[in-house]
């Protein structure tokens, strides 16, 4: 049987490319920006924290109107307030420093906001059979705006002086997420069902056998890591080169790799298949970081980037479609989707706020390059542990089925 995807979610993949696209351009060198302005790793981690923190509570407290109101305005709103952002820090300019906090906290809420209606709608719009086949597509689009935006945005920096390049790359951002609120509009306005309940997720965990406490704590573990790593690695390769073409580059190519490796497993990759994917892939992402204890050099961070970007599809789409195919089991968890997309974010968020917490002590004892590469390491063996967790999941979960959404 021929899988295929049907014309809202592929407008939905529409309005999601344009979204990553916008913050390919210029999340990648945000933090390059504020750290030229005062280089402090633990001023950006700081900076981090006030995002998850905005986006946990966006999503537990958006979680009411999403699920009992309209949806699509949480993902316009996010959208809008994303443009907003990029305005605001246009606005300030290198003054940007002085308000980490009300910033990041403005793009959390932005991204929550976006993302809790994007995770439903796409719940919604998708099934067990064609999951794996939209999140190879979105892993795709993602790696094909790696792949142009970073590079294109690099390129436009380093040749224009002070830092007219940055205000031209926030301004294109902001016009994308105009565009991508237009395109929103071309989506159904979902139905709502239901009332929200606010303690859903800690109950679902304090049920006895919860199939939801091994992927809890799958995801806690997957946060760990990435909560660090999605902003130190491209900070480390421009500390190493000092040049916004390089991470551009280094985004180029590593973003080409995940494109061909998320292709193929959208193609090759099936559930039956997910247990023993995660756990090459959780190897496969703690032995690239071996070549940084030689030496934390662009080649070295590129050998680790090209390796990363090959292993994570193994890793993260099992992660990502089991927790959704767990919403369909029953007509009472379909029921309840909102909130179990809230249990899986705030178990994201725990996870990354633990190991930025882990960075930022480090960093406040210990800021030496030697120090942090061990963190790089210790914080990249936590996908084995998440796989620790999900492995039993993984498996008791395989050639279920689901309930139609």
């Amino acid at each position: 049987m021929k899988i295929s995807l049907g014309r809202q979610s592929i407008l939905l993949l529409g309005v999601n490319g344009l979204f990553v696209l916008a913050g390919a351009l210029s999340g990648t060198f945000l933090n390059v920006y504020l750290w030229k302005s005062r280089p402090d790793y633990a001023m950006l981690g700081w900076f981090t924290v006030s995002q998850q923190l905005a986006i946990g509570l966006t999503f537990w407290i958006a979680g009411k109107w999403v699920k009992e109101h309209n949806k699509m305005s949480a993902l316009r709103l996010g959208t809008a307030l994303s443009g907003l952002f990029y305005m605001t820090v246009l606005w300030v300019g290198s003054s940007a420093v002085d308000w980490i906090w009300p910033l990041g906290i403005l793009l959390g809420c932005a991204l929550g906001l976006f993302w809790i209606a994007f995770n439903v709608v796409y719940f919604e719009i998708t099934d067990r059979d064609n999951r794996d086949l939209f999140n190879g597509w979105v892993g795709l689009l993602g790696s094909m705006t790696g792949i142009i935006g970073p590079w294109f945005s690099g390129l436009v920096i380093s040749r224009m002086t002070d830092n007219t390049g940055y205000r031209l790359i926030f301004t294109v951002s902001l016009v994308i997420y105009v565009i991508a609120v237009v395109f929103s509009f071309f989506l159904k306005k979902r139905k709502v069902s239901g009332t929200y309940r606010w303690s859903e997720p800690w109950l679902q965990l304090s049920k006895p056998h919860s199939p939801w406490r091994p992927l809890a704590l799958g995801l806690f573990a997957q946060g760990v890591r990435e909560g660090v790593f999605a902003f130190l690695i491209a900070l480390l390769v421009y500390v190493a080169t000092a040049q916004e073409y390089k991470l551009g580059q280094f985004s180029l190519i590593t973003s080409a790799v995940a494109l061909v490796s998320y292709w193929a497993a959208g193609k090759w990759f099936k559930p039956q298949y997910r247990a023993k994917g995660m756990l090459i892939g959780a190897i496969l992402l703690f032995i690239v970081l071996m070549p940084l204890l030689w030496k934390v050099t662009y080649g070295t961070l590129l050998i680790m980037g090209i390796g990363s970007a090959f292993a994570m599809p193994l890793y993260i789409l099992p992660m990502i479609s089991a927790g959704f195919d767990m919403m369909g089991t029953s007509d009472e968890n379909v029921e309840k989707r909102v909130e179990l997309v809230v249990l899986r974010e705030l178990s994201l968020m725990i996870g990354r706020l633990f190991g930025l917490g882990v960075f930022i002590l480090t960093v406040m004892n210990e800021p030496s390059l030697r120090t942090l590469t061990w963190l790089i390491i210790i914080l990249g063996a936590f996908p084995l542990i998440g796989w620790v967790f999900m492995r039993k999941m993984l498996r008791h979960t395989e050639g279920k089925g689901t309930t139609s959404s």
